[in-house]
């Protein structure tokens, strides 16, 4: 299955970041692969979670490396999953399974503009759209599915109305119509630290966050 997505009102003409995923329907449900154990990736470099946006079915087992030089401490406190992985040095790596389906937004507990979306999905068959905003799914059996979308700047209300029905052939790819997301009524709000409070002035060479000569 082939596809193009767009974001209306993405800046930078960037319009990565955009979940897409296909939920079978009840005519197609015996078409699920059998699950198994799956690892991915969310580093910390440069202060940044990379990938920014990642997308995994339930029960993956995600590693959180830490390539600053300088502590860090993922978590989420937000519905989904909440965890924490507590302070760690860099160079070392914490792991996370995430085990049911969510959207699960991570932070750091010591630079707050730091932060993530990790979408655990209960289906195989989802894709995180590029720069340019295309997107695939590949290896799709053919049958009835759900279209669901996500994008960290789009209400629920405009997610809800993007979904749609989803027949995928046998034989040819399908391509899809592009797909236009509103970030429209969109409200940033600050998040908390891990303990509910409010960030402290962050000190990049404060020592207890740098790693020892």
């Amino acid at each position: 299955m082939l596809a193009d997505s767009r974001v209306s009102s993405a800046r930078h003409k960037n319009f990565s970041g955009v979940v897409v995923w296909l939920e079978p329907l009840d005519s197609t449900k015996s078409n699920l692969p059998a699950s198994r154990a799956r690892h991915a990736q969310m580093a910390q470099k440069d202060k940044h979670f990379v990938p920014h946006v990642l997308a995994i079915p339930a029960g993956t087992a995600v590693d959180f490396p830490n390539y600053d030089p300088i502590f860090h401490n993922a978590f989420s406190s937000y519905s989904g999953q909440i965890f924490d992985v507590s302070l760690y040095p860099p160079g070392t790596s914490r792991t996370v399974v995430f085990k049911r389906p969510g959207i699960v937004r991570v932070f750091c507990n010591i630079h707050p503009n730091m932060s993530a979306v990790i979408a655990v999905l209960d289906t195989p068959w989802f894709a995180v759209s590029r720069v340019t905003g295309d997107w695939e799914i590949r290896g799709v059996p053919p049958g009835d599915y759900q279209l669901h979308t996500f994008h960290e700047r789009a209400t629920e209300e405009t997610l809800n109305k993007l979904e749609r029905r989803v027949k995928v052939p046998g034989a040819a790819p399908l391509v899809l119509p592009a797909i236009s997301i509103s970030e429209a009524g969109y409200i940033p709000a600050p998040h908390k630290n891990k303990y509910g409070k409010d960030y402290p002035p962050v000190i990049d060479d404060q020592p207890a966050y740098r790693a020892r000569p």
